[in-house]
């Protein structure tokens, strides 16, 4: 069999290797072409030999393989003149040169049903590749002379013809449903005939898988076992797995299914298609000894015809074809028989002289050296040290079974000498073989053995036969390999081209990776490209889900092989490879080949780089739904912006950019930023577009997001923006490189080092700008220049940072004034950015061109806020973002004094001009995140607890609320409480008010007994103090907070404190003369009371003010609001069976309002009656206005 018909993953060969199969099994061919490609040497393996084997095939033609198509023109035309034939083959070809398909199809239609087939006419319907619409001419259109037209248009048929459209080309567009009904006709005919052909060939494959010489052997010898065929094993295997499932072996079966994954256990005419199914192993088993043969009388019978009755002309019809091939056969065989003659002449001549000379030596020695030399002539005679010669390929050992030399009695020597005499001639030979210098002193040493003759007088054939009582298998494809050594390099090459297929699936899954070099160096140095293309497709099919480690060697490999071949071979050999792989079901093989494209980047044509390479990887970013692949999907892409020099795909890069930041998995965006940007800024950089196309490009974009009818897309705002801080690194290396003394820079002389900290850690080597700009010397060197020339020199004639500076920083501060001041991802976004942004730039160029353009916005006046509006720039995220981005990039005593009076003077004006605080806020929030800013950001609020305006006392009091979450309770204790116990005794009641929900929150998060002590004594004072009992504000703010901080505080303060004070609150309540603070009261505490009842509240507490609380404010809703009064009448009634069952022992531990709440009339009431007002006190005030 021969290697190139082997594949050990059962999987179909390219497309390019079918249509080739194709054109060599269907088209017709000369006389010429058929005794050129059979006429070999008689000691040359075949070079092509292939069983057939149509499982594996594409073509549709019911044709046996092996049969020429002139044989079967020939065969299938029968009778008839050569005339009649010549002149029906014309038509056809020239219908189909002019493209009438119809009236060819009507034309064999015809002949068929007449019983005289046309093979120009079956070839062409028979071949779907005649009706698919390619970008060049399909070979079957080629031998038929389809015209400048081209092949038919197809449609998503699979099919030969269902999917013309027959009416394009009819002259007569009635006709087009009959014609449609003809083409179905003949397709489903076709198709009948295709499926009986492929049984029948099927059934030979399977019947002709072992040769003849081989059954032969196995039925003259019983005891020797014949090896399974294909068939028989795909049976026994679904047998077995199927067994295996009935009895439960379920993991075996697994596996067994693993280590034969080219077989579908799950159908049985997998197997074979004319394969009835035998019963299971175990009817097999039991029935295996009572079929007993059947006795059959038997009789030779021969029969005969007189040559005398046979037509006179009848030995003369033999196909001229056959004539013409046998007589080149015969010329070449010839041919070959006058070479080994010559050979043969010069051998004998070089026997005569040896022979003389080994007499001369024999006289000129003594007796005791001569028996020396016998004993070892290796050792003796220099001569004999070569290695011996087969042919100039192989050491052949079968002549111990088998006569390879004519049968000439004379020419057979026995004697001692004349076997040395031969061996010797043979080394000599050798020698003058190229590969004979690489072979070692070990080799050459073994090689040049000398055997000794027995002293007896047995003929030539007595001993063959003798000796063909020795076991030997030289017959089979692995006795063939086994019989011959390789002598050179070559011939290695093609024994491991030959072995490696079937070695491989023998090979254990784990243990597969150490025949990546074996498979690598074949395919590398082996002849044949056929060959080369099934051992490449081995490799990457060697391991069926490969591992990290796997994939690294087969990459290495790939590698390897690229360096050694060139780029031609990668493109021709490798990446059909790939592509077939590129829609595989396993993630981890097209892993594989995500990460080849990257890796054989830089060894591929520069025009497939840029065309295939690159479409191939955008559609697996597209399609693919495993983030793994895509990840490496993207890194590939960033090598490939690496090597690209064709400046019209830059559109392309910019597009997967934007597909790549899109990706909704996390890993995948990761890389993008790590490997595809960088490498995607450095080609725009040589480009010359960084600045005037791809920074731009993201920020118009920005702005369109800024300018959307449906509000802002954070996710797309985090992608572009995230996208532009990346490229920072890239654009600031473009104003080194393109600054005044970038021609001045070189390494001479003392560089001071660059400080850790001057720039921001890239997230990849590959934004790091040393490795931007070459060298981390060089950039010193630079940096130096840089801060000089911005301190002293000015930025005259520096165009790209006067882009910088005049045009993408201004554009960039005035997106940022556009976004919302209440989301703080915006905010934490941009304030990263310009966080980096100065970080990169440095502080001189912060101080000189940043911070000048935020301070000519902020102006820190009353007059810059629009109190009654509300949009003054303070009001804007512009305050937060230069706060958070700019002011505290350098983190020395200036910078932080800079930033305390900007958030001092902020407060102070926003307070004054009675603007809302949500700037101010976002501040304190994102500052607030980083410990490192508490002590800061306590000192601004210190600054507003001793000012003078109770306004800004009031924005202090608040700003508290939001500090105290993220503050440590020692600077709660030491900084902020004290803060707030001295602004609650400020002389006026709005600033006392004001710190009522900083003390809430601080009882929701400290521990601290004593803190806690502290602060419910303030808050006790607020409620029991006389001063207060009329302060409607306050007593709001204080059920808001018990609302709030109720359910998370600690429980001892909410029974203690909590519900008694609710209780009182919502009795005074009762008494409210002033019908809108009833209102606002009542809806205060019907949410504290819905947050409450989530809370384990003892029997007591229940009794005593939880329920006396609730009828209190159903008292307030009978007056206000009905509806609400029948939910607070239910939730007070479930309250009374709670406590009446817990009464009488039905109940234990403390009881939850909120699982008493789960009665389904209470539920369904409370769902229909309250819908979302539990949660929106303004709505429930809504309600009661409208009941008024």
């Amino acid at each position: 069999m021969a290697a190139g018909n082997v594949n050990p993953f059962n999987v179909s060969d390219s497309e390019e290797e079918a249509e080739h199969r194709q054109d060599g099994a269907d088209s017709e061919r000369s006389p010429s072409d058929e005794a050129q490609g059979h006429s070999l040497g008689p000691f040359s393996p075949p070079a092509y030999s292939e069983p057939a084997v149509l499982l594996s095939s594409t073509r549709t033609s019911p044709s046996v393989d092996g049969i020429p198509a002139s044989a079967a023109a020939v065969a299938g035309i029968g009778v008839g003149s050569a005339e009649t034939r010549v002149s029906l083959d014309a038509i056809a070809a020239q219908l189909l040169r002019d493209q009438y398909i119809l009236t060819a199809l009507e034309l064999h239609t015809e002949l068929l049903e007449a019983g005289r087939e046309l093979p120009r006419l079956r070839d062409y319907f028979s071949n779907p590749g005649n009706f698919e619409r390619q970008s060049g001419t399909p070979p079957a259109c080629k031998e038929q002379g389809v015209g400048p037209g081209g092949p038919l248009n197809r449609a998503g048929s699979i099919s030969t013809l269902d999917s013309l459209d027959f009416a394009r080309y009819s002259d007569d567009g009635n006709r087009e449903s009959d014609e449609r009904v003809a083409v179905l006709e003949f397709e489903l005919r076709k198709a009948k005939e295709t499926i009986q052909a492929l049984r029948a060939n099927l059934t030979q494959a399977a019947e002709c898988e072992i040769p003849s010489q081989e059954r032969k052997n196995y039925k003259s010898s019983p005891e020797i076992q014949e090896p399974i065929r294909p068939l028989e094993k795909r049976a026994l295997n679904f047998l077995v797995n199927e067994y295996l499932l009935k009895n439960e072996y379920k993991l075996t079966s697994i596996t067994f299914s693993d280590e034969n994954d080219d077989q579908d256990f799950e159908l049985w005419d997998d197997v074979g298609l004319n394969i009835p199914k035998p019963p299971d192993l175990l009817h097999v088993y039991r029935n295996c000894g009572n079929s007993l043969p059947l006795n059959m009388n038997t009789v030779d019978v021969a029969v005969s015809v007189d040559p005398s009755d046979l037509p006179g002309d009848y030995f003369s019809q033999e196909p001229v074809q056959q004539t013409e091939q046998q007589q080149e056969v015969v010329q070449e065989l010839e041919y070959q028989i006058s070479l080994l003659n010559t050979e043969k002449q010069s051998l004998a001549e070089q026997i005569k002289k040896l022979q003389s000379d080994i007499q001369a030596l024999q006289r000129n020695v003594s007796s005791e050296t001569t028996t020396v030399m016998k004993s070892t002539p290796s050792k003796q005679d220099p001569l004999c040290d070569k290695p011996p010669l087969d042919n100039g390929q192989y050491l052949d050992i079968r002549g111990v079974t088998e006569t390879d030399s004519p049968p000439d009695v004379n020419a057979t020597k026995t004697s001692t000498t004349t076997t040395t005499t031969t061996d010797c001639t043979e080394s000599i030979t050798t020698a003058t073989q190229p590969h004979s210098k690489l072979k070692s002193q070990s080799q050459r040493s073994k090689s040049a053995v000398l055997f000794d003759q027995p002293n007896r007088n047995l003929s030539p054939v007595f001993h063959q036969a003798l000796l063909s009582f020795c076991r030997m298998s030289a017959d089979s494809r692995l006795g063939s390999e086994v019989s011959r050594i390789a002598d050179s390099e070559q011939s290695v090459m093609l024994m491991l081209g030959r072995c490696l297929p079937h070695i491989v699936p023998n090979v254990l899954l784990a243990k597969r990776e150490e025949l990546i070099p074996l498979i690598l160096c074949t395919a590398c140095l082996h002849p044949e490209p056929k060959e080369r293309d099934q051992l490449l497709h081995i490799l990457f099919n060697l391991i069926k889900r490969p591992d990290d480690e796997q994939r690294q060697m087969i990459l290495t490999g790939c590698v390897a092989f690229a360096r050694h071949v060139g780029p031609t071979r990668v493109e021709a050999e490798l990446l059909p490879q790939c592509w077939e792989q590129i829609n595989h079901k396993y993630p981890e093989r097209r892993l594989l080949v995500a990460e080849a494209c990257g890796a054989l980047a830089p060894y591929l044509p520069k025009e497939i780089r840029s065309s295939l390479v690159l479409s191939m990887l955008q559609q697996m970013l597209a399609e693919d739904k495993a983030d793994m692949v895509r990840e490496a999907v993207v890194k590939s892409l960033g090598i490939i912006m690496g090597y690209i020099d064709d400046a019209d795909k830059y559109s392309q890069g910019f597009e997967l950019m934007l597909l790549s930041l899109g990706d909704p998995s996390e890993r995948v965006v990761s890389a993008t930023h790590q490997v595809f940007i960088p490498a995607f800024a450095a080609w725009c950089t040589e480009l010359g577009n960084l600045q005037s196309q791809l920074m731009p490009s993201l920020l118009t974009r920005i702005e369109k997001l800024l300018k959307g009818e449906y509000g802002l897309d954070e996710h797309k705002l985090h992608m572009y923006l995230s996208a532009l801080q990346s490229l920072i690194p890239a654009l600031f290396a473009v104003l080194l490189q393109n600054a005044p003394f970038t021609s001045r820079a070189n390494l001479q002389g003392d560089v001071p080092p660059i400080e850790v900290t001057r720039f921001p850690r890239p997230v990849s080597p590959l934004q790091d700008v040393a490795t931007i700009v070459g060298s981390r010397e060089q950039l010193a060197v630079l940096l130096q220049l840089y801060d000089h020339q911005l301190q002293h020199e000015g930025t005259t004639g520096w165009d790209s940072l006067l882009w910088v500076v005049n045009q993408f920083l201004p554009q960039i501060i005035e997106i940022v004034g556009r976004i919302n001041v209440t989301s703080s991802t915006c905010v934490h976004e941009f304030s990263r950015f310009f966080w980096r942004l100065c970080r990169t730039f440095g502080k001189i160029f912060t101080n000189t061109k940043v911070k000048p353009q935020f301070q000519e916005i902020l102006r820190l006046s009353e007059e810059n806020v629009d109190a009654t509006a509300g949009n003054g720039i303070l009001t804007k995220a512009t305050v937060p973002i230069y706060a958070t981005g700019v002011l505290t990039c350098y983190n020395q005593e200036e910078d932080r004094k800079l930033l305390v009076g900007f958030l001092e003077d902020v407060m102070t004006t926003l307070s004054l001009s009675h603007a809302p605080l949500d700037s101010l806020k976002a501040s304190f929030v994102e500052l607030g995140a980083n410990p490192a800013y508490h002590e800061l950001l306590l000192t601004v609020l210190w600054y507003g607890v001793v000012h003078t305006s109770a306004l800004v006392r009031c924005t202090a009091a608040r700003m508290f609320e939001l500090l105290v979450k993220g503050v440590n309770e020692t600077l709660v204790a030491q900084r902020v409480v004290p803060a707030l116990i001295t602004l609650s005794s400020d002389p006026e009641i709005s600033v006392r008010i004001s710190t009522i929900p900083a003390f809430g929150t601080i009882m929701e998060t400290v521990t601290q007994k004593e803190l806690l002590e502290r602060v419910k004594m303030q808050l006790a004072s607020f409620l029991e103090d006389p001063q207060y009992q009329d302060q409607h504000s306050l007593h709001m703010e204080i059920i808001k907070t018990f609302g709030r901080v109720g359910p998370n505080a600690e429980p001892r303060f909410r029974d203690e404190f909590v519900l008694p004070h609710l209780h009182k609150l919502a009795l005074c309540n009762n008494q409210q003369t002033v019908e809108s603070k009833r209102i606002d009261i009542a809806t205060q505490l019907f949410e504290a009371y819905s947050a409450l009842s989530c809370c384990f509240i003892s029997e007591e507490l229940m009794v005593n003010h939880f329920l006396p609380g609730l009828r209190c404010l159903r008292t307030d809703m009978e007056q206000l609001s009905p509806e609400h009064e029948v939910i607070l009448s239910s939730m007070i009634k479930e309250c009374e069976i709670k406590v009446e069952n817990k009464g009488i022992g039905e109940a234990q531990g403390s009881i939850s309002i909120a699982a008493s709440l789960v009665g389904e009339d209470a539920k369904t009431k409370f769902l229909s009656k309250m819908g979302q007002l539990t949660t929106s006190g303004a709505m429930l005030a809504n309600v009661f206005q409208r009941k008024k």
